[in-house]
């Protein structure tokens, strides 16, 4: 007769050695773990009093949802109206864009996504990137805007949802990153006025919320510039979201070249390396590899601030959302709307993170290796 083999796990009590079965001994060790300490107890406990708030969200947002329905009137029996999502799906993804002319937000969205794969391989940085990008964004922008090529023209008024939150991102975080580094350069620099006015400039951005510059973009801006110059609305949020970020960006820089010997500067000097040559390829790949870890929450930070752009009146995918949250056709879908968003919102925050994790990882194995 085959007989069940039992494993035993030694353990020390009171100088002798007892044999107890390993199921038992891990039995043991994870109820000692959640209840071998009054922390361990109190966060056991905490967690039980979450799981148990959450059976309720649960409850209404899959067990009694509703997927798919033939009026909107079936979703006032409570749960979840994720029917409202299916039937707003294009209005909160693309705004106020003209459906027949949709497909081209479709292909922006493609390429930009893209383009981000394509740089997520270190093998393909370099200056070829960035022409890649240039020509890019230079499509992009045609195809949202058309009057080139048969396209008919829609204005930037009529832009909106996910493309625009993308365009608005990627944008602000390319054109703000070279200006971060002129000015966390001047603000290093021995030039007292170069210092100054790069000082003068991060401290006053970083003093004002995100809010009152995209209002100077909104109302003032237009006050300033000459009469025959006409930046839309637009345009001149993305002048704000761009100097927000290149304030913060050049802080997160200033502290990367502060932890770097500046022996290496001086050697490169005696070898009459050329200043901005010392910068790019000596410096700044250096500089950039110990805060990649800051440069990742101001990025993901900006992908969130872009949903601020609708006190100004552009017509984002959250505003696209909340704007068809406002159908009388539909029982309160507000907190469907904005979950749908979220979701979207974690999806791109969480993909930089990770990516940044990985980056960090392996630059990490390199230096070591």
């Amino acid at each position: 007769m085959p007989t069940e083999k039992t494993t035993f796990t030694s353990l020390h009590t009171g100088g002798s050695m007892t044999q107890v079965p390993e199921r038992q001994s891990r039995l043991s060790g994870f109820v000692k773990t959640l209840f071998g300490d009054r922390l361990s107890i109190a966060l056991t406990l905490i967690s039980v009093l979450i799981i148990y708030a959450f059976v309720p969200v649960i409850d209404w947002a899959l067990i009694r949802a509703h997927w798919t329905v033939a009026s909107p009137a079936e979703c006032q029996s409570g749960g979840a109206c994720w029917a409202f999502i299916g039937a707003k799906l294009r209005l909160i993804l693309f705004g106020l864009y003209p459906p027949e002319e949709q497909w081209r937000a479709v292909i922006v969205i493609v390429l930009i996504m893209a383009l981000v794969l394509l740089t997520l391989s270190p093998r393909f940085w370099g200056a070829r990137l960035l022409l890649v990008w240039a020509a890019g964004i230079a499509v992009m922008l045609v195809l949202m805007g058309g009057g080139v090529m048969g396209l008919p023209p829609v204005p930037t008024s009529k832009w909106g949802g996910l493309p625009v939150t993308l365009l608005l991102a990627v944008l602000s975080l390319g054109l703000a990153f070279p200006f971060a580094v002129v000015l966390a350069l001047g603000r290093r620099s021995a030039q007292p006025v170069t210092r100054g006015l790069s000082v003068l400039v991060i401290e006053l951005v970083r003093g004002l919320p995100l809010v009152g510059l995209l209002f100077v973009a909104a109302i003032l801006m237009p006050l300033f510039l000459p009469p025959d110059w006409n930046i839309d609305k637009l345009g001149r949020t993305l002048a704000a979201l761009t100097i927000f970020a290149a304030a913060y960006l050049a802080e997160v820089i200033r502290g990367g070249l502060q932890g770097l010997p500046y022996g290496q500067t001086e050697a490169a000097q005696a070898l009459g390396i050329p200043y901005w040559r010392t910068i790019w390829h000596i410096v700044l790949p250096q500089a950039i590899q110990k805060v990649i870890p800051p440069l990742t929450n101001t990025a993901i930070v900006m992908v969130k601030n872009t949903s601020l752009v609708l006190i100004v009146g552009v017509f984002d995918m959250l505003s696209a959302a909340r704007s068809a949250a406002t159908d009388p056709m539909w029982p309160a879908p507000s907190a469907e709307a904005y979950l749908f968003v979220a979701m979207i919102y974690f999806v791109i925050c969480y993909g930089i993170a990770a990516y940044s994790r990985h980056i960090e990882t392996d630059l990490t194995a390199r230096s070591h290796s």
